[in-house]
This record gives structure tokens, sequence and C-alpha cells, in this order.
């Protein structure tokens, strides 16, 4: 409401003689046991009227109702002016912005960001952490896409290490050449299933040796099964090629697998970079560091940078065998990103556990001197929890994304069944709302929470058709369809009432924050605010279709206008869940 920060700067002007800034104007939406829509807290700005804060308050409100036509009228509560904006205000802020096919949708700002989400291991399936942050990485390119950006969706893919040889050396033992086909398993299940056979084969070695007189460090490090698998990750760095060979088919194995569970989710990417390709990246941003005295070396070596000055540590940046860590890489990497794009900022979408690395990581390329750096953020976000507790994927206790998928889709059937809500629906149309519903409330679930919290899951929770879900939002949309087929409705050109409902202004007022929410938003990286948008827009339609009648008001006029309201509504709170990567349906 920026008309109301320039009026209320002027009325300080012409009653106080007081100049301010229109940023020293904050106004907050008028709780709702008083009268008003927009109210001004005037307590700090005593010091300039020299009035107590009912005559600051009093004295302003009488001015701008007089002066500025959008004000009806106003109520003084102690310091906080509550301020009345008038019903052709409201009416205008329908015609001129919510009527916009372009409503919501900021112009492009010539600024070009890159987000880079998922980065799985190819030695396992997607589980539940990978599918908050497969969601959140889409939802934000979404975001960044309607605040204006040039958008780029990047996938790290990490598909090399002892890790991945774990996998592979487990199949080659244990597999007797078993195949996603021959076993029925997706491809990354399969992998997967030998990543948590190598770790029961590993654990059994390690506690025959300890039985032996081992001590338990010596143990594990002395195993044959961890030894074999260092020497085949010595020989894919060799470039053996039996090696490379069974590491190329069971990745593709994975990368199949990973699509299938992609496509489920509805996330997708510009460009995948490997870790194969990059994890010798950076080796010549060391030396680069150590000819311009950011690094130093070690008598061993060794290269190193001291940020004990910033609050942080030493940090190794080469080994004195000469070989990368893996900040070493990711030096590396954000330099060809940053080559092959040249974009305004990147963003990484990573948990919380690696904010330090991040950390190091931004201060180094700063101290290179590498002006992109500024652009560089990390999205952090915290880690999912389920009522039975933290998962481990090496012990084959994670919660499988597929598996959470199915059964999201399972429990939506159950409880829609149980409503009663399809029972004149065609079985192929019932899948695909089952479908929709049960993704819609995994999605809005995992969003709806701001990202550095750590949430705890329950599926059956996210699954309800009141209160604060996704499928709660979804309903609304398909009842306001519902609404507007019964009434035959075609969007055309209407007249406009010239006294509106309570509701209606509520509901009013509720659309016309989206854009504003939508440049918060994009600004904090932060879909919840979407989320919780769309859910307080759903709960302000569904007053606004109890309080007032729709199809059954006898005049025209007002019927033509709730129906156009109610047609908009529908339209923001798809194009809000579309930012979330929700599908609403047309009928439920």
């Amino acid at each position: 409401m920026k008309f109301l920060q320039q009026a209320i700067v002027k009325a300080f002007a012409d009653t106080f003689e007081t100049a301010l800034q229109e940023n020293q104007i904050n106004l907050e939406q008028t709780k709702k046991e008083f009268e008003g829509h927009a109210t001004f807290v005037v307590f700090p700005f005593v010091k300039h009227t020299k009035k107590s804060p009912e005559q600051t308050a009093n004295l302003l409100g009488e001015y701008l109702q007089t002066n500025c036509e959008e004000i009806e009228s106003f109520n003084v509560i102690k310091g906080f002016l509550n301020l009345v904006l008038s019903d052709a205000y409201w009416l205008s802020v329908f015609k001129t912005e919510v009527l916009a096919d372009s409503f919501g949708s900021l112009p492009k700002n010539g600024e070009k960001v890159m987000v880079e989400y998922s980065s799985p291991n190819t030695n396992k399936p997607l589980h539940l952490g990978h599918v908050r942050n497969n969601l959140l990485g889409f939802s934000v390119s979404n975001l960044l896409d309607v605040a204006g950006f040039e958008v780029i969706k990047v996938n790290l893919v990490n598909d090399r290490g002892i890790h991945i040889c774990k996998s592979m050396l487990a199949w080659q033992k244990f597999g007797n050449s078993e195949t996603p086909e021959s076993a029925g398993l997706k491809g990354d299940h399969l992998v997967g299933k030998y990543y948590v056979i190598f770790d029961q084969q590993y654990k059994q070695q390690i506690t025959d040796l300890v039985a032996k007189g081992k001590t338990e460090d010596d143990a594990k490090k002395q195993a044959p099964l961890i030894l074999e698998a260092q020497q085949m990750l010595l020989k894919w760095e060799q470039g053996d090629e039996k090696v490379i060979s069974l590491w190329k088919t069971m990745n593709s194995w994975v990368y199949a697998g990973f699509d299938e569970t992609y496509k489920k989710l509805g996330v997708s990417f510009d460009k995948y970079y490997y870790e194969s390709d990059t994890y010798l990246l950076g080796k010549d941003i060391v030396e680069e560091g150590l000819q311009k005295g950011v690094f130093f070396k070690k008598e061993d070596g060794s290269v190193w940078i001291d940020l004990t000055a910033d609050g942080l540590d030493e940090k190794l940046v080469r080994r004195a065998d000469g070989t990368s860590v893996y900040i070493t890489q990711d030096l590396g990497t954000a330099q060809l990103k940053y080559d092959d794009f040249k974009v305004d900022k990147s963003i990484y979408v990573v948990g919380n556990e690696q904010d330090y690395h991040f950390k190091v990581l931004f201060l180094i390329l700063e101290k290179l001197g590498k002006d992109w750096a500024k652009g560089l953020y990390h999205l952090s976000y915290g880690m999912v929890d389920l009522p039975s507790g933290k998962m481990k994927s090496r012990e084959g206790t994670v919660v499988d994304a597929d598996d959470l998928i199915d059964e999201m889709k399972a429990t939506a059937k159950e409880k829609t069944e149980a409503l009663g809500k399809v029972d004149n629906f065609e079985e192929i149309e019932k899948d695909a709302l089952y479908q929709m519903i049960g993704m819609g409330a995994l999605k809005y679930f995992l969003l709806k929470v701001e990202p550095k919290k750590r949430l705890l899951f329950d599926p059956n929770e996210s699954i309800d058709f009141q209160g604060n879900t996704g499928p709660f939002i979804q309903y609304t949309h398909a009842r306001i369809k519902s609404v507007l087929k019964k009434a035959d409705f075609n969007d055309g050109n209407i007249q406009y009432p010239t006294k509106l409902g309570e509701t209606e202004v509520e509901l009013l007022q509720a659309l016309s924050k989206y854009p504003e929410t939508i440049l918060q938003a994009a600004k904090d990286y932060n879909p919840a605010a979407i989320a919780n948008f769309a859910y307080d827009l759903a709960k302000t339609y569904n007053k606004f279709y109890q309080t007032e009648s729709i199809l059954k008001v006898e005049d025209d006029l007002l019927k033509a206008f709730r129906l156009q309201l109610s047609l908009h509504t529908a339209r923001t709170l798809n194009k809000a869940m579309a930012i979330l990567g929700i599908e609403m349906p047309e009928r439920m």
C-alpha cells in the first residue's frame, strides 16, 4: 500500500512539520477484533509530534480521511491508528490488479540465478530427506521465475567415491549378475540393496576380527571388504576398463530409477553436473591462491588457508600428496558453473549439517577475489523426522521416496473414499485424483514450514480436508470450480456493485496480498510464505462462501461480481500452488 505510506508522510509534513521517509512508515494488517484494513503504529513518532499517542493518531486519522479519498473512516486504539479503506478502493484493486493475466508475476528484472538442488549419491535411492530438498529447490526456482529472474535449475550428481564402490563391490561379489529387469526392481533400489549388503557383510567382518583380538578401529581399517573397496576406487581413478564399465552400468540403472522418482515428484533440471567430471577441478585455484598469498604451504607440502581471523578454523585445501579434498572440488565446480552461465546469484539447496562448509567455501572464493562470490547463497534447511525416528540409509531403514509417494496415494484414496467424494468418478479419474491429492498433501506439508526449521512429517496429518493442508486448498479450488460450473459462468465484462459485503472486502484484501507475498518470498527464498498465503486465501474464500449467497442471490449484477470474484480466487490459488509444484483438481 505505497499510496498509504505516501499519504502518511504528507500528513506528518502538513500536520506536524516533520519530514519522514516512506520506508519509515510500516503498515500492518488490522487485527480481526478491530475495525479496519491497515494499522499504523504511532508510538515511535510521538517524539516528533510532541503529543500523546492517542492525539497523534487522531490528528493523522482526521488528516487522512479529509485528504485521501481511499480512506473511508478511522478509529484509534491507544497508539494504533486503524484505517478503513473504501469499497471503491477495493474494487479498483480488483479491476486494475487482480483481473490482469499477469497478476502476481513480476516484470523481468534482467538477473540470472542458478538453483542447485537434489545432488544425490548414485549408491542408493532417493529418500524423504531428498524429497524435501527436491521440493524446496524446485519451488524456489518457480518462485524466482515468477518474481522476474531467469532461472537455471542444476543437479550436481555425486557419482564417484568410496560409497559408490561399496555398492559396486557388493554387487560383484553377491549379485549373481542380477539386473533391475531380472530382479523386478527400479535400478536405484537394486543398487541401494547392495549398499546395504556391503554394510552388513562389512560389520560381520569387523565382528570376526574383533573376536580374533583386533581393536575395533583396526578391524574397521583391516576388514577385507573395505580394503577391496579402496582398491576398486584406486582402479577407477586409474581408468581400469572393467571397473569403469561396471560403474557406468550400475550408474545407468540408478539414473533410470532417479528419473522415475523425479517424474513422480514433478521436478526437473536444466543442467546436470557430475562429480566424476568435476572432482579434479580446483587444483588450478589452489595454485592461484598460493600465488596470491591467500593459501600457504605447511612443511609436509599440504596447502591450507587460515580463517581464524574470520572466526573460523584453518582449512586444508590440498593434501600433502597433491590430491584434492572435497572443498577443492567445490571451489572448482563453483568456478565452472559461473563460467558456464555467468549468473548473478547461485543458490545451493543443502541441509544445515553443511552450514560450516558453505561459510568456508564462500569466504575462500571472496578472498580469492572472485566478484561473483557475493552472489552465492546457501539455502540451509532442517532435517525431516518421522514419528518413528531418524533415518539411516546404510542400515536399510531409510524412508524411501518411492514408497512414501505410493503410501501418500494410498492414504489419499482411503480418506477420499471414506468421505464419499468420488462416487460418480470414472476409475481413471479417481486414480489421477488420488495421485494429485497424495502429492499435494506431501508437497504442501514439507513446504509450508520455513526451510530452516526442522520438521516432523506425519503422512496421516498431511492428508486432511480441514486445516492447513494441501487437500484443504485443493478442495476449496474444486468447490469454486463446482460453483462456476453450476452457474454456467463465462468470464467476461461485468459491472460492479457500489457496496461490498464484509466478507467480500476480506476476500479482496486477501487476494491483493499476492504480489507483495511473491516479492517478499523471493527475497527470502521462502516457499512457505506462498503456502501460507494460499491457505489464508482458501480459508477466507470458504468464509465468503458460507456467508454470502452466490448462485441464489437475486441481484444479477451482484451474482456476476461474486462469480467473477470466485473465478479469480481459483486462478490465484492455482498460480500460488503451481509455484509449490502442486496440481489443483477441477472437482473432488
